[in-house]
């Protein structure tokens, strides 16, 4: 027997308790969907930012003692001092840049969740669509009974009638009845 023919010999707590552990599985899922493809993100922009933080250290701390030996190195070849410090400063220019476009590319990279977007976008839809089914009456009670026994129970807890008439609303919108000749009995 199928999992879909099983249903028939359930009661209606037990369908319940197994609808909202397969929704809470479903939002687990999804939890479990996002964490992983943001660590996957955080992942490539930690790379991209420790990238910028390597040219930014060299850019600060090794520059200038690596200029001066390069320069007095240079000027030691026989080319001028003055040619000999230029020529340090456009090598380290050209390493800055391959550093910046390297962490430009891996920040590139980095993209939203899409998966988990497009999945809850698809739960999100599927619950717009499910509508619960009104509850089904005990035998031998009739609809006006129910609506009476309902309204003293809200009396005795000192519910005002436009608070009931709220609720009221809300469940009839929400099993997509309103009035009572809508229920099949």
């Amino acid at each position: 027997m199928s999992a879909a023919h099983d249903d028939e010999g359930r009661s209606l707590g037990q369908l319940f308790a197994s609808a909202t552990a397969d929704v809470s599985a479903l939002v687990h899922d999804e939890i479990a969907l996002v964490k992983v493809e943001l660590r996957q993100d955080v992942k490539r922009a930690l790379f991209g930012s420790g990238a910028i933080v390597g040219a930014l250290a060299l850019a600060l701390f090794a520059v200038p003692m690596f200029s001066m030996a390069a320069a007095y190195g240079i000027h030691a070849l026989g080319i001028t001092l003055g040619w000999s410090f230029l020529i340090v400063a456009g090598a380290y220019v050209l390493i800055a840049a391959l550093l910046g476009l390297l962490a430009i590319g891996r920040f590139k990279k980095v993209k939203k969740p899409e998966r988990s977007i497009e999945s809850a976008k698809q739960t999100a839809a599927v619950m717009k669509k499910a509508k619960p089914h009104p509850r089904e009456l005990e035998p031998g009670t009739s609809l006006e009974k129910a609506a009476a026994r309902s309204t003293s129970k809200d009396a005795s807890k000192g519910t005002s009638k436009e608070a009931v008439a709220v609720r009221d609303s809300a469940v009839g919108s929400a099993t997509g009845s309103t009035k009572a000749s809508d229920l099949k009995m």
